[in-house]
C-alpha cells in the first residue's frame, strides 16, 4: 500500500483517491523537473493542476473527458490534464502535457496509476511486470 495520503470523500460522490507507487514517483520526476525548467512557482501551479485531474477523476471516474484504456488493461482509464477545470482565483498551466492513468479500485475508490507525459508510449509502461497498481 502506499504512503501517499489518500483524499477525503466530498459529500455527494466518491472522490477518494490513492496513488500508486510508480504514480508517486511520476509526480516526483514531473514537478522536480517543472521547478528546474520553469521555477518554483510554475511547478507549484502544475503541482495544483495535478491534484485538481485527480481529485475531478475520483468525483467522476467515467466522465466526459476521460476514455477508457483496455488496450492497456481492462480495468484502466486515462484522462489528459487539458481537461481539467480550473480554479477561476488561481493562474492555471497553460499546455499541460500529462495523462492520468487510473482504474476504479473499490467503489467510492480510484487507484491513480501512472501519470505519463502525452508523448510516452503508455503501452510500454504498462508492459506485465512494468507497473504496479496496489
Amino acid at each position: 500500500m502506499s504512503t501517499w495520503p489518500e483524499s477525503r470523500a466530498a459529500p455527494g460522490g466518491p472522490s477518494r483517491f490513492r496513488v500508486a507507487r510508480r504514480a508517486q514517483t511520476d509526480l516526483m520526476i514531473i514537478l522536480g523537473d517543472s521547478a528546474e525548467k520553469w521555477g518554483a512557482e510554475a511547478s507549484r501551479r502544475y503541482g495544483m493542476t495535478l491534484m485538481r485531474a485527480m481529485h475531478q477523476v475520483a468525483s467522476d471516474p467515467e466522465g466526459w473527458f476521460t476514455r477508457p484504456r483496455s488496450d492497456l488493461r481492462p480495468d484502466l482509464r486515462s484522462f489528459h490534464l487539458r481537461h481539467v477545470r480550473q480554479n477561476a482565483r488561481q493562474p492555471g498551466v497553460k499546455r499541460p502535457v500529462h495523462v492520468i492513468y487510473y482504474r476504479v479500485a473499490e467503489p467510492g475508490l480510484v487507484e491513480i496509476a501512472r501519470i505519463l507525459h502525452e508523448r510516452m508510449e503508455p503501452a510500454r509502461q504498462f508492459e506485465t511486470g512494468a507497473d504496479e497498481l496496489h
